[in-house]
């Protein structure tokens, strides 16, 4: 039929139209410091358009998303927060490896419109790069109210490029923004060196190949000392050819008597104070001067003290006595109790009247019964409590000070300050945070840290279980859980770092302000990040009940418990079906903290009972998750090594902590 024809013409050459599309999507990268508000910018410019990949070879997840701006396609590519673009962390390598490989029509500059210097720093690298730019200075709000004002038009004239003030959040200036993108240009921003270092750069020049930046900036990282770059010019330099470049390098270094990559830092450092003293004014502060005596108490090493004590009482009501007893008895008992169980077991035992299908669904293991009813009923609403409360820390900019706080307990272990921030993840995701290790330094320091969160650090969903087991009982049970797993923390890091050879480096880190959070912000976060627990969690829950369904059925469950009894019921003095929460701990973490929250519930553990239990499943195995990740980020050898020390390690410390609980008792 010619209509058919004609309809299936058409879908050829639209199929057709699009994949040609795909070719002319313009590239641009997103690039800036971290906590600069870069990701939400990313996702004003590409809505629900986002796909998120490791990048090639590397554990760094980059996200990239569409957006069509004016008659032109994009493709965004969010690349990892830097500080610099010669790499330090496998963060900074990737972001400057998409510069150098994947050839940008430009690159969007984020920057804290507080720190406008700390912005020209990566500006200068960019345009030695040849890259067209364009500055965005998000956060204008937090500068004006820090009497912090920016001449754009000075700036935008000095630096050639268009520059555009937004508040993300708030989405001003999001419009401006997408209209700059249309038009990027190279910023002239002549930085002069030492005559000595112009003439090796191009000395360099001559032997490097053509390629997606310019042989300038390739010059200067290799006389800054990147060793990174060494792989990429083994592929397109010939031995002979790498060998006179590095020859060249350590002639130059031999004539200096400071280190090169310090005179070029220097050099980077003045030009972007001159450009900032011309365009920055600094007026009187418009924030409040309680918050202001806040900000600085919260990282004062004696009041800061009392300040943290302040967020853990009220982190521990909120989750521990709201979340896992109000909400939890209204869902479990009301909801579910009095409405979605009665209908539930009827609909099964008239749709099935087969005795396996309805213990399957609804017996002593059954889908609906446990793994629904603790994956929504119990630990939701303890989960949905502890993101909401820490989103609040997070928005508010508390948990960067919380680093600063702990820095000195964290020296002791023999890590630096950027370690806690791994530690504080941890809290958050235990899979997330072994990956984040990888922003450390040193492969002793990614050890130390990866087998620290492995055994002592809760995630959010164990946690929220945890501090709403504590919720009925005494601060004493809390402060005897608490203390032990922070006593085995550095008791455990102290010999780590002292087994494990190396130093440890420095601690930096960038303060964002303290701020009043944004409710939009955390209620998003939340509902993100709750989303995110259903779509992994309630699979495993149910793959966990499973399981415990199919040991039941064929009467292994018993035969694990009585082979166990001498440890969990003698050794720990804990009721025998503790059994079943160890073994779908390492399934998931809080699987195995429901089933301790269901016996705690019940009565069948006493204060003591319910300490010893929480310490041992807290030290106990990682997740099933974590534990990949672990095999993934230290490899097989490695892994193996931590699990077959954390799992007798846990048992002893239970055991101990079960002596010492009834000899002080008794």
């Amino acid at each position: 039929m010619p209509e058919e024809k004609e309809l299936k013409g058409f879908g050829k050459r639209n199929r057709m139209r699009r994949r040609g599309q795909q070719h002319k999507y313009k590239r641009v990268v997103l690039l800036g410091n971290p906590n600069v508000g870069k990701s939400v910018i990313f996702g004003l410019l590409t809505g629900k358009y986002v796909t998120v990949s490791n990048y090639p070879g590397t554990t760094v997840e980059v996200s990239y998303g569409n957006a069509a701006i004016g008659d032109d396609n994009f493709l965004i590519v969010d690349s990892p927060g830097v500080n610099n673009l010669i790499p330090m962390s496998e963060d900074e390598k990737v972001t400057r490896d998409i510069l150098l490989k994947e050839k940008p029509e430009a690159v969007l500059l984020v920057a804290d419109a507080k720190n406008l210097k700390r912005a020209l720093m990566l500006l200068i690298q960019l345009s030695e790069m040849e890259l067209p730019c364009i500055l965005d200075l998000n956060m204008e709000d937090e500068a004006r109210s820090r009497g912090i004002e920016v001449d754009y038009r000075k700036l935008s004239s000095l630096l050639n490029i268009e520059v555009v003030g937004t508040v993300a959040p708030q989405r001003k200036g999001i419009q401006r923004l997408r209209d700059a993108i249309l038009k990027p240009s190279l910023p002239s921003v002549n930085v002069d060196y030492h005559p000595v270092i112009e003439d090796y750069v191009r000395k360099i020049s001559v032997f490097l190949p053509v390629a997606h930046i310019s042989k300038r900036s390739l010059s200067l990282m290799i006389l800054s000392g990147d060793e990174s770059l060494r792989d990429w010019l083994m592929a397109n330099l010939d031995p002979g050819d790498i060998e006179k470049v590095e020859d060249l390098r350590d002639e130059l270094q031999a004539k200096m008597k400071e280190p090169v990559s310090s005179l070029i830092g220097q050099t980077r450092i003045k030009f972007a104070e001159t450009i900032t003293k011309q365009v920055q004014k600094s007026g009187e502060s418009k924030t409040g001067a309680f918050l202001q005596t806040i900000d600085r108490w919260t990282t004062h090493p004696v009041a800061g003290v009392p300040i943290l004590l302040i967020v853990i009482t009220g982190f521990y009501l909120f989750v521990g006595k709201f979340g896992a007893g109000i909400l939890v008895d209204f869902i479990e008992e009301v909801v579910f109790g009095n409405y979605l169980n009665p209908v539930i077991e009827k609909t099964v035992t008239y749709v099935f009247p087969f005795a396996f299908m309805q213990d399957l669904l609804i017996g002593q293991y059954g889908i609906f019964t446990m793994a629904v009813t603790y994956a929504i009923g119990i630990i939701l609403p303890i989960t949905a409590t502890f993101f909401l409360a820490f989103g609040l820390l997070e928005d508010s900019g508390y948990l960067p000070r919380l680093a600063v706080i702990s820095d000195r307990a964290f020296r002791i272990i023999g890590l630096n300050g950027k370690a806690i921030l791994p530690m504080i993840l941890g809290i958050g995701c235990g899979t997330m945070a072994t990956m984040s290790t990888r922003i450390l330094e040193t492969n002793r320091e990614k050890i130390i840290a990866t087998f620290l969160i492995a055994l002592a650090i809760p995630c959010s969903a164990q946690l929220g279980v945890i501090l709403g087991i504590l919720g009925p009982f005494s601060v004493r049970a809390l402060i005897w859980w608490a203390g032990c797993v922070i006593l085995v923390l550095i008791l455990t890091g102290y010999l780590a770092s002292k087994f494990m050879p190396g130093e440890r480096p420095d601690f930096f880190i960038e303060l964002p302000p303290l701020r009043a959070p944004s409710p939009g912000n955390i209620i998003m976060k939340t509902l993100s990040r709750i989303e995110w627990y259903l779509k992994e969690a309630v699979p495993l829950f149910i793959l966990g009940t499973l399981i415990l369904f199919t040991l039941d059925r064929i009467r292994l469950l018993g035969w694990i418990e009585s082979v166990a009894s001498p440890v969990v019921v003698q050794f720990l003095g804990l009721p025998a079906k503790m059994t079943e929460a160890l073994l779908m701990g390492f399934l998931r973490r809080d699987y195995g903290a429901a089933g301790m929250f269901d016996l705690a519930r019940q009565g069948l553990m006493n204060e003591n009972q319910v300490i010893v239990s929480l310490v041992t499943l807290t030290l106990f195995v990682p997740c099933l998750a974590n534990f990949f990740m672990m095999i993934k980020e230290r490899g097989v050898k490695t892994a193996l090594l931590m699990i077959t020390l954390i799992i007798p390690f846990a048992l002893l410390v239970g055991g101990a902590l079960n002596f010492l609980l009834n000899w002080t008792t008794s």
